[in-house]
């Protein structure tokens, strides 16, 4: 929360506190310790600016109706030199406070004052945090899924930077393993097709069949011409995989960044295999018991931590598996790099290997409540009402490239990000492209250079805003201003709770009111009146609302434009 309502709500903490016990002190309460209570927003701001649980919670420790605790307590506050102007008993007995004019004056100040640092706060005590998101295979180029998990991963680890974890963005690249042999042989056959014939050339049956392979090969023949038709199958795979892989991860590189996604690392898989530590992570396990042998294979016991069935780490033919180079990754993650929290963002399909990784770190000797998977559900293209699987321009499957394309960059993260991972999601191409108020995105810029032309326009009038005093401030008392203020209050503390949820979303709904609120405050308030002072007032409170809507999009890595 921010510095003012932390401050808010822990003098309001201790003025309950210091009532109970000025009531035991008068006898009117039991001397008994007063249990932990929680002070909150309520969903009604009827009920109160904030709320209380305090009798409720004491009921059983003071022996006595909760409505009757919350009467005595009441009875001993004293709300002076606080942010809290009156105290009400509602229901059973929650005690619902009502902020004074001072608290709206101070949250003004403090945005004016922190500027694009309102909003940041100390919660995660800079505590290391990975999240590897996308990780999309390397044979293939990226899909709407990751378009998906992209904005998703993306926003949340700007969320939890400004919730203060040191966050590390990172993607693991699978470019080893059956996948990359698959890749190999799917090369290989497009390659010989090119001079042999399709019809000579068999494709193999688990082959990538997409057109990206056959571009692939006639690109490395381009080059090559047929000089590795007739040389040994291995050397000629071998050529064709270092020819296309860097060109794949350079493609997904390239189309990552034009989505605003920039990583800190890279992660090979490779580098497991090579720098020995796959092995390492495999002898690891052997030594705390949870290998064996059978059929000539080595396999993990995976049934020790819960699962229905063990699972094969290294084949009859000595390659690992990649459950294995998984469970060496996730180590280097927390043993290699002492990473203290690793979040992952999977999706949906792969439900089952959750369990599984966490019981391997188990297995380990590490604490598997440090890993954190974030499920992602499906993402359905519309158009015109139905769904589309096809790239108008290619008459393929739809890529992230292709969608980049198609759809401006601030509306992709803003509306993959409208709900949370868990959920299945529609993405409308139409939404998407408007430039209106029906678009999500639009409506929250358009709030923002509304309030830059207001400014602009009063600036052509010969007023501009200065530092506002608190007595100017304190003009702001129609109801639009005070919800709107209320709402500017909460962007800290919104911050912390959808990093504690992993949920980016909530920022978007969060600045989607923000803009509401403006527009409401807007046609109801005059920011140019007779009053110059209640002016200087309302074009502060714009400036303060201008400054949250901006720092929400540039941490989501979205435009925020002065005019529209």
């Amino acid at each position: 929360m921010s510095k003012l309502v932390e401050q808010a709500t822990s003098n309001l903490r201790i003025l309950i506190t210091q009532a109970i016990e000025k009531a035991i002190a008068a006898g009117q309460l039991p001397d008994k310790p007063v249990p932990d209570f929680a002070i909150e927003v309520p969903a009604d701001r009827a009920h109160g600016d904030w709320a209380a649980n305090t009798a409720m919670v004491s009921a059983k420790v003071f022996q006595a109706a909760p409505r009757k605790i919350a009467e005595v307590i009441a009875s001993h506050l004293s709300l002076e030199d606080s942010y809290f102007q009156s105290c009400e008993i509602a229901g059973p007995g929650f005690l619902n406070f009502f902020l004074n004019g001072q608290f709206y004056v101070d949250v003004i100040k403090e945005v004016m004052a922190e500027g694009e640092n309102y909003g940041h706060s100390n919660f995660g005590l800079g505590q290391k945090v990975m999240i590897e998101f996308v990780s999309a295979n390397p044979t293939g180029p990226m899909h709407m899924g990751n378009a998906r998990g992209g904005a998703l991963g993306d926003c949340l680890a700007s969320v939890m930077s400004a919730a203060g974890y040191d966050v590390w963005r990172e993607f693991y690249v699978n470019d080893a393993g059956n996948q990359i042999e698959k890749f190999g042989n799917s090369l290989e056959a497009r390659y010989l097709q090119l001079y042999l014939g399709e019809e000579n050339v068999p494709f193999p049956e688990d082959g990538y069949q997409g057109e990206d392979i056959r571009d692939r090969a006639a690109e490395f023949a381009a080059v090559n011409g047929d000089k590795f038709v007739h040389v040994d199958s291995p050397i000629r795979q071998q050529a064709l995989i270092d020819y296309a892989l860097p060109r794949n991860i350079e493609k997904m590189k390239k189309d990552l960044q034009k989505y605003g996604i920039t990583y800190d690392q890279w992660f090979l898989e490779s580098t497991l295999h090579k720098n020995g530590e796959l092995q390492e992570t495999i002898e690891e396990l052997k030594k705390r018991g949870y290998t064996y042998e059978k059929d000539g294979a080595l396999w993990y016991k995976a049934t020790a931590f819960g699962s229905d069935k063990d699972d094969v780490l290294v084949r009859q033919n000595g390659n690992p598996t990649y459950f294995a180079a998984d469970i060496a990754y996730h180590r280097n993650k927390f043993v290699k790099r002492g990473f203290d929290l690793c979040i992952d963002i999977w999706g949906a399909d792969h439900h089952g290997h959750v369990a599984r990784m966490k019981g391997a770190m188990e297995a380990l000797g590490l604490d598997s409540g440090k890993l954190d998977v974030i499920l992602m559900q499906l993402v359905r293209l519309t158009q015109n009402g139905e769904i589309v699987r096809m790239s108008k321009r290619t008459g393929k499957a739809i890529q992230l490239g292709d969608l980049l394309e198609e759809v401006p960059v601030d509306s992709a993260r803003f509306l993959f990000n409208m709900r949370e991972a868990n959920s299945q999601m529609e993405f409308d191409l139409d939404l998407a492209v408007k430039q209106d108020s029906q678009n999500p995105v639009y409506y929250v810029q358009y709030a923002r250079a509304r309030i830059c032309s207001i400014l602009k326009a009063l600036a052509a009038d010969g007023i501009t805003p200065y530092p506002c005093t608190d007595d100017e401030l304190r003009l702001l008392t129609a109801p639009a201003e005070l919800e709107l203020i209320r709402h500017i209050s909460a962007y800290t503390s919104e911050i912390i709770e959808a990093a504690k949820d992993y949920d980016p979303a909530r920022i978007t709904r969060y600045v989607i009111a923000l803009a509401t609120l403006f527009h409401k405050f807007y046609d109801a308030c005059r920011v140019k009146g007779d009053d110059p002072h209640l002016t200087n007032a309302r074009l502060t409170l714009c400036m303060a609302v201008s400054t949250v809507i901006c720092n929400v999009l540039h941490m989501f890595k979205i435009s925020a434009p002065e005019s529209m």
